[in-house]
C-alpha cells in the first residue's frame, strides 16, 4: 500500500472508530441508567411501607355514638283499630311523618308497654292490655333497635300473652329486654357494640299492676329491687362495657315533674355503676337531669320520655319525643373516659281526627299547622330545665 493509500485509509478508520466507541459508551451509560432507576424502583415500597410505621404510644382515640329513646307505645283500641286493614295491621302511616328524625340515632330505644300477644289471644284495650305484633315490625322498620319491656302491663296477657310477644320479638330478630321467657333468658346481659362503644341494656318496673308474678316464674318480669339491680349492674360492669344504660317504669302518672323518691333511686343507681337512664310510666314529659358521681362519671336522668304513640289525649298525654345522648369515648394508655358533648331532645304530638288517621309529628310541625297551642321551645325548655345552664 502506498503512502496516499494508506492516509487515506488511517482519514477514514479513526473518525470511524471514534464514532463507534462514543456510540457504545452511550447505549452503555443508557443502560447503566435504566438499570439503577429499575433497582431504586424496586426498592420504593420498602420504603413507603416503611413510613407507614407509626407508633400510637401516648396517643389518644376517640370513637362517638349517638343513643337515643322514645317514651310509650301504649296501644289503646282507637289506635289498634285506625290501623287495621282486613286481618292485617299497619302502624307505618302515622310513624312516617317522624321516620327521618328516627332514623338519624346510631341506636334508638322504645319501650313498647302494651304486650304484643297478637290477634290470637283477642286484642284489648285499658285496662288489660293486648297489642297486634304488626307493631313491633313498624316499629322496627322505622329505625327501632331494642324495645324495653318491663312495665305494669307485663302480665296484662298472664304468661301466655307475654311468651307470645317474645316468640314474635325473636322471629324479627327485635331485641327485648325487662320481660324473659326464662331464667336463662333472664341471665343474658344484652349488650351491645356501636361504631366501638359498648354499653349493656338493662330495664325494671315498679310493679305490675297488682297482677301476681307466678310463683317460680319470677323471671317473668324484672322488678325494682335495689339490691338485685345493683348486683346486675356490677355483673354488666364486669363484662367490660363502656356503658349501662337502664330503662326504668317508675314515677306518678301525669306528673310533670319527678319525686323525691325518682330523685333518690336515680342518685343509688347512679352511684352504683349506671351511666343513662331512660323513665317511662308517668304518660308526660319530665325532665332530664345529669348527676357527678363519687367515682368521677357524669350520669344522665331522663325522668320520663312521656307518650310516643297512644290513645290518650289532651294536658300533655299526647306530647311525647325522642331524647339524644352523643356519647364520646376516648381510648389513651390511662383507659377509656366517657363523656356526653350533647343532650338533644325533639318533642312530637299525637294528632287525630275523630280518633282516625293518628300521626305523629315534630311537635314544631304540629304547632305551626296549629295542631297544638304548645311550642317547641316551651317542651324543649321543659325538658332541659334540669341540665346546668
Amino acid at each position: 500500500m502506498n503512502k496516499k493509500m494508506m492516509t487515506v485509509f488511517l482519514g477514514i478508520s479513526i473518525p470511524l472508530i471514534i464514532i463507534i466507541a462514543y456510540l457504545g459508551k452511550a447505549q452503555y451509560s443508557e443502560w447503566a441508567t435504566s438499570k439503577e432507576a429499575e433497582m431504586i424502583k424496586r426498592e420504593i415500597p420498602t420504603i413507603f411501607h416503611s413510613t407507614r410505621e407509626v407508633k400510637a404510644e401516648g396517643k389518644s382515640l376517640k370513637s362517638t355514638a349517638t343513643l337515643a329513646a322514645i317514651g310509650d307505645i301504649l296501644l289503646h283500641n282507637t289506635v289498634y283499630n285506625d290501623a287495621q286493614h282486613g286481618e292485617k295491621y299497619d302502624f307505618s302511616p302515622m310513624f312516617n311523618p317522624v321516620k327521618e328524625m328516627l332514623g338519624e340515632p346510631d341506636f334508638l330505644i322504645a319501650n313498647q308497654e302494651s304486650t304484643p300477644g297478637g290477634v290470637e289471644l283477642g286484642l284489648s284495650s285499658y285496662p288489660l292490655f293486648n297489642s297486634p305484633k304488626e307493631i313491633v315490625k313498624s316499629l322496627q322498620e322505622v329505625g327501632v333497635d331494642a324495645v324495653t319491656t318491663a312495665n305494669n302491663h307485663s302480665l296484662d296477657q298472664g304468661v301466655n300473652g307475654l311468651l307470645s310477644a317474645i316468640d314474635y320479638y325473636e322471629s324479627i330478630s327485635m331485641p327485648y329486654v325487662g320481660a324473659f321467657k326464662s331464667k336463662e333468658d333472664q341471665n343474658e346481659i344484652r349488650t351491645f357494640n356501636i361504631n366501638g362503644i359498648n354499653f349493656a341494656l338493662l330495664s325494671y318496673t315498679y310493679g305490675t299492676n297488682g297482677i301476681p308474678v307466678p310463683k317460680g316464674k319470677e323471671y317473668l318480669v324484672n322488678l325494682i329491687d335495689e339490691t338485685k339491680m345493683i348486683e346486675e349492674v356490677g355483673k354488666a360492669k364486669s363484662m367490660g362495657v363502656d356503658l349501662v344504660v337502664l330503662s326504668l317504669h317508675w314515677g306518678n302518672e301525669y306528673q310533670r315533674f319527678p319525686t323525691e323518691d325518682q330523685q333518690r333511686l336515680a342518685k343509688v343507681l347512679t352511684e352504683n355503676g349506671v351511666d343513662i337512664i331512660f323513665g317511662h310510666h308517668p304518660h308526660v314529659l319530665q325532665p332530664i337531669e345529669t348527676y357527678q358521681t363519687g367515682d368521677g362519671r357524669k350520669a344522665v336522668v331522663v325522668y320520663s320520655l312521656g307518650n310516643f304513640l297512644s290513645g290518650q289525649k289532651d294536658d300533655y298525654k299526647d306530647i311525647g319525643g325522642m331524647v339524644t345522648v352523643q356519647v364520646e369515648k376516648t381510648m389513651s394508655p390511662k383507659g377509656a373516659i366517657i363523656k356526653y358533648p350533647t343532650i338533644g331532645f325533639q318533642p312530637t304530638f299525637v294528632d287525630e281526627n275523630k280518633y282516625n288517621n293518628y300521626r305523629i309529628y315534630p311537635l314544631e310541625f304540629a304547632h305551626k299547622n296549629g295542631l297544638i297551642p304548645n311550642s317547641e321551645e316551651e317542651l324543649v325548655s321543659h325538658m332541659m330545665s334540669g341540665l346546668p345552664q
